[in-house]
């Protein structure tokens, strides 16, 4: 890669807590690819989307198994799809974290999602676990 190309990547974390092993490996793959661009100087924004909205009251914990990449990525962590929070359930947890709300896609019968096409338009590579 070249020094004048800057690198920019977003990575969903969609992957239901409740799916045992392979969710938790999914999520945890999630936060070491963000680790390691976010190492690399490379411009990376997390974001829990889905049944992932799940995930951030559990990383909070320091019992959590992945809670210390957890915290290495926290800066990343653009925050939450607020209207799959309030499907999923994981708004309130994320917002006791003092993760963002994110609803710039105002898609109708929910209070906004996160806007995929908006990463898209902004120069994004999208990674979803």
């Amino acid at each position: 890669m070249s020094s004048d190309t800057a690198t920019k990547t977003a990575v969903l974390v969609l992957s239901d807590p409740n799916g045992g092993d392979e969710a938790l490996g999914r999520m945890f793959n999630a936060l070491a690819a963000a680790y390691d661009f976010d190492r690399a100087g490379a411009e990376v924004r997390v974001q829990f989307q889905g049944a992932g909205t799940r995930w951030p009251e559990l990383l909070e914990s320091p019992d959590h198994p992945a809670y210390d990449v957890y915290q290495a990525v926290r800066h990343t962590i653009a925050g939450i799809s607020c209207g799959c929070s309030d499907l999923f359930g994981g708004g309130e947890g994320a917002q006791a974290a003092g993760l963002e709300l994110i609803k710039d896609n105002p898609l109708p019968g929910t209070s906004g999602v996160a806007s995929l096409r908006l990463l898209a338009d902004n120069g994004y590579s999208i990674l979803t676990f």
